[in-house]
């Protein structure tokens, strides 16, 4: 016993004789203290990735409310129960602290890396900034007015709310100024690019397609700013499918695309084909069908096909059409921004007279077009879609915002939170909440509990500036 004792005393002198205070002790040998910018960067590339391609019910229902899908069993998001499930406070906060604390974390390490030349440097926060100024725009598009100026500050813990006008005007400078700053002659994120793999002219192409994105967003609140901004965009956005910015996912988890997540490892079989979108894509002949969709079994028609089910209502799975086995593969890509949206965006700006090359039905065909090769047609299928008057840019619709607006609900399926937010700017199709709906149908999401209790006065302030904080109150962008 007394060598014991010994021994143990003098193994804590000589543990105590190693470190300057007791804290020491806490310090884990194994775990990082420092890492590199770039690798919040790619934290935030996979956050956001994750948070608008998802259909997981506790963040991102917008493929229900788009009505791609209805539920099975439960259907609390088909008719907008958005707070049982915090819905609105789990997208609000994987925006701010998942990805944009992650984006100033990031810049801010940049900035004192030593080891980083000055145009490397600029490279690593002009794509640090494009990724803030799209997760900004998104939530000014969820819920309006949202802490910006004084956000992500940790002296400002109750930080005021910014106009969301405002918000966007200075975004635009916030994209300019990146735009600016990125140079092809030095490297950039590298590796840690998870969407470009360090790409700096693909880089460019994203900028500049958010920017006419964010231009024609709001082009019925600003008309002429909308159209001084898409006019600078003009050759330098996306040109193909090959640039879409998108983030392909890995095999095994953590790393898995979150569809093949909640279709498949998740055991449940919660989502059908909606008869909203499913009709739409029958009367069409809509060569998409069997990417979205499987058909449903001969039990259940003798014919085969699609079948929608009802929103608003359970529906027995194996009566409809699944999700189709596309979406099962883990390394499916996420997309934030495509080519055929793109072209969508051009061909709408044509219609509004913008100097922008081509034609409205040259860009309306490239966006189809587009489409339909992404999700596996041919360009045969493409042709022969276009060709029936339903389609055809001519003869699909009595306006612009109808005939797009329906292709472009379509084109989406695979980012129902642009979808969403383009199913509200241009009114097509028209979504009828169902008929067991527990409100309006939502044109934003209502601010999080948390900030009512814990951001009061702010919050209570930028209700009122917005017109009240229900889900049927519309954004400013939001005129018609």
């Amino acid at each position: 016993m007394k060598k014991t004792l010994i021994f143990c005393s003098a193994l804590l002198f000589s543990a105590t004789s190693c470190v300057d205070s007791l804290t020491d002790y806490n310090v884990d040998p194994k775990s990082a203290t420092k890492v590199a910018g770039a690798t919040l960067v790619s934290s935030a590339e996979r956050s956001l990735t994750r948070l608008v391609t998802s259909t997981s019910v506790n963040n991102n229902p917008f493929r229900l409310y788009v009505q791609y899908w209805a539920e099975t069993t439960y259907f609390d998001e088909d008719i907008y129960d958005i707070e049982t499930r915090t819905i609105n406070r789990n997208f609000w906060d994987g925006t701010y602290t998942d990805v944009l604390a992650d984006l100033q974390e990031a810049n801010r390490l940049i900035d004192s890396d030593a080891l980083l030349s000055a145009k490397v440097k600029a490279n690593q926060k002009a794509c640090s900034e494009i990724l803030s100024v799209y997760a900004y725009s998104t939530l000014v598009n969820t819920f309006g007015n949202v802490p910006y100026s004084d956000a992500l500050d940790f002296n400002k813990p109750r930080p005021k709310y910014d106009d969301g006008a405002a918000i966007y005007t200075a975004l635009f400078l916030r994209l300019d100024a990146a735009l600016a700053a990125l140079d092809n002659s030095a490297e950039g994120l590298g590796s840690a690019d998870l969407i470009y793999s360090g790409d700096i002219d693909h880089w460019k192409q994203f900028g500049n397609s958010l920017k006419l994105r964010m231009a024609l967003t709001i082009a019925d609140s600003d008309p002429a700013k909308s159209k001084t901004v898409a006019e600078q965009t003009v050759s330098k956005v996306f040109a193909s499918n090959a640039d879409n910015a998108d983030l392909t996912f890995e095999n095994s988890p953590p790393n898995t695309n979150p569809l093949f997540e909640q279709l498949v490892l998740s055991g449940r079989n919660d989502f059908v084909g909606a008869a909203t979108f499913v009709n739409r894509l029958n009367t069409l002949n809509d060569p998409r069908r069997a990417y979205f969709f499987e058909e449903v079994s001969a039990t259940v028609s003798p014919t085969g096909g699609y079948r929608g089910g009802t929103t608003g209502q359970g529906n027995t799975y194996s009566s409809f059409s699944a999700p189709g086995v596309a979406l099962e593969d883990p390394t499916l890509p996420g997309v934030l921004l495509s080519y055929p949206e793109v072209e969508f965006l051009l061909a709408e700006a044509k219609a509004r007279t913008y100097t922008i090359p081509g034609t409205i039905e040259s860009h309306y065909n490239a966006a189809v077009t587009a489409s339909i090769l992404h999700f596996d047609g041919s360009a045969a299928d493409a042709a022969a879609y276009l060709a029936q008057p339903t389609v055809a840019y001519a003869t699909a619709g009595t306006t612009y915002k109808g005939r797009i607006g329906v292709q472009k609900w379509i084109a989406l399926y695979d980012q129902p939170v642009e979808s969403y937010k383009e199913v509200r700017r241009l009114d097509s199709p028209r979504i009828i909440a169902p008929a067991s709906a527990l409100s309006v149908f939502p044109v934003r999401f209502p601010y999080p509990t948390t900030e009512k209790s814990l951001n009061s006065a702010n919050n209570s302030a930028a209700a009122a500036a917005i017109g009240g904080d229900v889900v049927g109150t519309k954004l400013f962008w939001d005129k018609f």
